[in-house]
């Protein structure tokens, strides 16, 4: 088994590289999110049925728009829904 001897340069040159690769990270723009979904992809990002979904367009939990039949769903619609239903963690529960 060889020794291998890590300097200060070695460790210097390493922080170089990491700060690097970390603005890298930070710097790539998030891909972009759509503005209007269709059903599947609102089926898949709250995986529920076909029939919930439909549920929610009756009771007027989901606002949605359609053309040509084919129902959309607004993104920010799907942001606000999950919010509204937003539980709050009880933070003395074990104590």
């Amino acid at each position: 088994m060889a020794i291998q001897v890590v300097t200060q340069d070695d460790l210097i040159e390493f922080r170089l590289l990491l700060l690097k690769d970390l603005k890298e990270i930070f710097n790539t723009k998030a891909t972009p999110v759509k503005k209007w979904l269709k059903s599947t992809e609102v089926r898949e990002m709250l995986n529920i049925s076909n029939g919930t979904l439909q549920s929610f367009r009756i009771k007027g939990i989901l606002s949605f728009t359609k053309i040509g039949g084919i129902n959309y769903y607004a993104h920010h619609e799907i942001e606000k829904l999950l919010e509204s239903k937003s539980v709050k963690a009880i933070p003395t529960l074990f104590k």
